[in-house]
């Protein structure tokens, strides 16, 4: 199946006014913590001790210097059924550069890649050769970051994958990879069931496949897999965000659409995935933050859960070539069960440092692993 779309795309810049930014430092100054729980610790939820320091750096947080560097890259909105789209474009300067579609995570948005972008667009600048180079596409999802606002619901993650493959041909693409990770990874498989013509498939950092109830699954687990399973487990126990934004993402959204701490807090899983080995830095926290706080997209952003939710679907069995990075820290994908889901997954690896977040965490090693997989075969 190929989407052909003519697209009218407009040149975009990220621009928060003076006021904007006048607005959160009176907010964050004015800031009300819970009050603390009795270990004031992750196991409840977001502490007030990480808030309180985190208040006091995003008061300092330097807004201007971080939209000049989003701004380093060329950005555009295109209208795709019926959805404003932005999306950061990137083509190499090598002739044959590889179109691939980065897809970001939930509570993410397209800044997810910024660290990427010129490990793949210039691989030779950083010890690799012209032959693994990427044009890139970044897209925020609708209801994401700048994509905003949404101005109908049933953003499944089915529909943005076919607005996603719109979008690349749009843009003159006959054939594209994509990679993904949380929510990105899970378009990133709709699009390998969509299967549009010239694919050249799917990249991701997780399968989210998980036992059917037959025993011999169980028989051919491997001992590490086992851990897999435990991470499942406490994921669960701590996801509660899953169940808030899939039933009532409009009453959520209301105290994180107008405190920026509530929505600090709310995004704890930049931090907290991983149970406490996440890696990212407190100063990309912040700006993933800022940029759904000055978007105003805790609403869209909670409601694609929803959306998600409604949807009536039927299993379906990913054919695509598929490529799978298993980080460390990272929701453990258990081979046994992708396999069964997806079956025509030619690249496994398994990344000793990085988590959930690998492209905030450590973009090097997620470059080369998207290399390895997309790249041209190496001599010898």
């Amino acid at each position: 199946m190929t989407t052909t779309t003519r697209l009218e795309i407009r040149p975009f810049t990220v621009s928060v006014s003076d006021a904007e930014l006048t607005d959160l430092q009176e907010r964050l100054a004015r800031t009300r913590l819970p009050q603390p729980a009795p270990a004031d610790d992750w196991s409840a939820g977001t502490p007030n001790s990480y808030l309180r320091e985190a208040t006091e750096v995003w008061r300092a947080f330097d807004w201007r210097a971080a939209e000049a560097r989003i701004n380093a890259f060329p950005h555009f909105v295109a209208e795709v059924d019926g959805q404003d789209i932005h999306f950061i474009h990137v083509r190499s300067a090598h002739q044959g550069a590889t179109p691939l579609l980065l897809a970001h995570t939930y509570p993410g948005s397209s800044v997810d890649y910024l660290d990427l972008i010129d490990l793949l667009v210039d691989p030779e600048a950083h010890g690799g050769r012209a032959e693994d180079a990427f044009d890139v596409v970044i897209p925020d999802a609708p209801g994401y970051g700048f994509s905003q606002p949404v101005v109908e619901g049933g953003w499944t993650t089915a529909r943005v994958a076919k607005v996603y493959d719109a979008l690349m041909r749009g843009l003159g693409y006959d054939s594209y990879g994509i990679h993904g990770s949380d929510n990105g990874a899970m378009v990133a498989r709709e699009l390998g069931l969509l299967s549009p013509d010239g694919f050249l498939g799917l990249h991701v950092l997780q399968l989210f496949s998980f036992p059917s109830g037959d025993p011999s699954e169980f028989e051919r687990l491997e001992p590490a897999d086992y851990a897999g399973l435990e991470h499942m487990q406490w994921f669960q126990s701590v996801g509660g965000y899953n169940t808030m934004n899939a039933s009532r993402p409009q009453t959520v959204s209301v105290g994180l659409s107008d405190s920026p701490i509530g929505l600090l807090a709310y995004s704890e899983l930049f931090n907290s995935f991983g149970n406490g080995t996440s890696l990212v830095p407190l100063e990309k926290i912040l700006l993933e933050v800022s940029v759904n706080w000055f978007a105003n997209a805790a609403s869209g952003m909670s409601r694609s859960y929803f959306d998600n939710a409604q949807a009536q679907t039927e299993p379906q069995i990913n054919h695509a070539r598929t490529g799978v990075a298993v980080f460390k820290d990272d929701f453990q994908t258990i081979r046994v069960f992708a396999e069964r889901d997806n079956d025509n997954i030619v690249h496994w690896s398994r990344v000793e440092e990085g988590g959930h977040f690998a492209a905030l965490e450590r973009p090097a090693l997620l470059a080369d692993d998207i290399r390895a997989f997309f790249g041209a075969p190496r001599e010898g």
